[in-house]
């Protein structure tokens, strides 16, 4: 497993981060247990990043695995507090959850651009002063948009930047794959730390397997990237293609694939614009909530661009 320096940041990272929304109750839902398994088993392989956050509800399964493996891995976890009361909720919450003294990355969740900084003003002072007395090692942010990593270079208080980034661009709210290119690039030469997420597009691009795979290993402006990983299997060949650079399409990974299914996040605000554009009729807005039928459902994934609050993933 190769290991970088995370930007300017004192952490030393493995260039796999191990993204844990995928195995908690937002997703695949696994029994602590096993899904504090996978984690150590990721350690034991070499994996010493792990992402997370309070809305994943995945610290349980993290403090887990920390206790299974004896191993404590580079935590990086958000939030969306925007004042000193939310804030300080969740800096206890992440500390006693995962039984840590410090966590390695605080950021802010799904930050929009400036505009929203200056909204979470207080939570970020609080964020900062507690970094000072050591219960945060590192702040940044993560984002779905171009111009928050482009804002981001006016404060050199956010130190890493959590940017979604796909060769499609699926998920980029407010611009192309090329504008977030070129932002990514600038900020990682500006000493920002950069890992990146959704690099499958939230799973639809997982039919472009490959290609998703290799634009990452292509693109040298990323210090990390974060996969969510289900099974032994996936840790195993994610680390493979990581260490190698090289992508690996076999028949186990195909039909590791053909196990996926559509998932409606719980934010879904059930606007029907992906109703509307269905081709197979697979699904309907029930309760304001988008329903799917999965007698219907190919799994193209098709529907995702349409959704504006990236609540629909294939998992």
């Amino acid at each position: 497993m190769e290991y970088v320096k995370l930007g300017n940041t004192s952490l030393i990272v493995s260039k796999l981060c191990f993204g844990t929304l995928t195995i908690g109750p937002l997703q695949k839902n696994l029994p602590i247990e096993e899904g504090a398994e996978l984690l150590a088993y990721g350690y034991q392989r070499g994996i010493n990043f792990v992402d997370t956050a309070e809305l994943y509800d995945t610290y349980k399964y993290i403090k887990r695995s920390i206790e299974i493996s004896g191993k404590r891995p580079a935590i990086s976890t958000k939030s969306y507090a925007y004042d000193k009361k939310t804030a300080e909720a969740s800096l206890k919450k992440a500390l006693l959850e995962l039984n840590v003294d410090y966590i390695d990355l605080f950021m802010l969740h799904e930050q929009e651009g400036e505009h929203t900084f200056k909204g979470h003003f207080e939570a970020i002072e609080y964020f900062l002063k507690a970094k000072e007395k050591g219960y945060i090692k590192h702040f940044g942010i993560s984002t779905h948009y171009v111009k928050a990593v482009k804002d981001s270079l006016k404060y050199p208080e956010i130190e890493v930047i959590h940017p979604i980034f796909n060769f499609k661009g699926v998920g980029i709210v407010d611009g192309t794959i090329d504008q977030m290119i070129e932002a990514v690039k600038e900020a990682y030469q500006r000493g920002k730390g950069i890992f990146a997420m959704k690099i499958f597009g939230g799973g639809n691009l997982l039919s472009d397997f490959k290609k998703a795979l290799e634009f990452v290993f292509d693109f040298p402006y990323l210090h990390s990237v974060a996969i969510g990983m289900q099974s032994k299997f996936e840790i195993d060949y994610n680390i493979k293609c990581f260490e190698e650079k090289k992508v690996y399409l076999d028949d186990r990974l195909f039909e590791n694939i053909k196990t996926k299914r559509l998932h409606v996040e719980s934010w879904c605000e059930g606007c029907g614009r992906c109703v509307n554009h269905c081709h197979q009729k697979a699904l309907r807005v029930e309760d304001r909530k988008v329903v799917v039928d999965y007698t219907k459902c190919l799994c193209c994934g098709y529907c995702s661009r349409y959704c504006s609050v990236f609540a629909i993933k294939i998992v």
